[in-house]
């Protein structure tokens, strides 16, 4: 995977990993709350999507990427927007396929209502929010994840990295291994609790911006999903009533990882269809 540095909104400097032909058809695959370009490594080495232009970036706050100081850094949707918008402008040379999972589907939402579809291919949302600070926002979290959000915002080092523990066993159906949960926990533990706090106290509403989307949409989500409900992706089909929906039986918050060759399959045929 090489990484690069692109300077997205407000001036911070964001971690960006890609692999794959520059020229290829690009997909820039945003991951969600409290997690890195890491957590794609499926896709990154899968053959299927080898002769894609997979890009990945850490958000602000999150893994390698500059975590700047101040909760309206991480409230601001123009910030948000910005960030996607650098990533595509510097590594992109034609318009990508968007994928966004959980809070990175918020993420994708803001560039939306900011940027517009006009170089956008397609957007697949994977377990995803596109709200926040609402009692609809509220309906669709999932009681053990809302249950453990103090806790996940505790300066406590030792008590932040136990939460963190326990919101990566609710993010599969299956135990993870040894070897993967620690992995997980090392690029978690990277995003600060000041930050997780900051991700959380927004508020935004994306009905109209999914509405008004013109570009083919893939919604993807596990049924044993424990974080985001998936009433969300219901909810998402009825704002976009032309959306395919992928609906994973026995898989949790994490398709990609708990089923990657599926979900490398239909991500690739998505990616041909747009």
């Amino acid at each position: 995977m090489e990484t690069h540095t692109v300077v997205g909104g407000g001036g911070t400097e964001l971690c960006v990993g890609a692999t794959g032909p520059p020229d290829a058809p690009p997909v820039v695959l945003v991951h969600g709350y409290s997690q890195s370009r890491l957590c794609w490594r499926s896709q990154f080495e899968s053959d299927r999507l080898a002769d894609l232009r997979l890009i990945a970036p850490d958000l602000r706050g999150h893994g390698d990427s500059q975590k700047p100081a101040g909760s309206d850094r991480y409230r601001d949707p123009d910030l948000w927007a910005a960030d996607i918008q650098a990533v595509t402008d510097e590594l992109t040379e034609t318009a990508p396929v968007l994928v966004g999972w959980s809070y990175g589907g918020l993420v994708l939402s803001d560039y939306l209502a900011v940027a517009g579809t006009d170089d956008v291919a397609g957007l697949t949302l994977v377990g995803a929010i596109s709200e926040k600070g609402t009692d609809a926002a509220a309906e669709v979290a999932g009681d053990a994840f809302a249950a453990m959000l103090d806790d996940l915002e505790t300066r406590d080092a030792e008590e932040s990295v136990a939460a963190l523990g326990a919101f990566l066993d609710i993010c599969v159906a299956e135990p993870l291994t040894p070897w993967e949960r620690s992995f997980m926990l090392g690029y978690n533990a990277a995003c600060p609790p000041r930050v997780r706090e900051a991700l959380q106290a927004r508020t935004a509403v994306h009905e109209d911006t999914l509405r008004g989307l013109d570009v083919p949409v893939l919604l993807t989500h596990g049924t044993a999903d424990q974080v985001v409900l998936p009433t969300a992706t219901e909810r998402h089909a009825d704002l976009v009533p032309d959306a395919e929906t992928s609906i994973y039986e026995g898989v949790g918050h994490s398709p990609f990882w708990e089923a990657p060759a599926r979900f490398n399959r239909e991500l690739r045929a998505f990616v041909d269809r747009c």
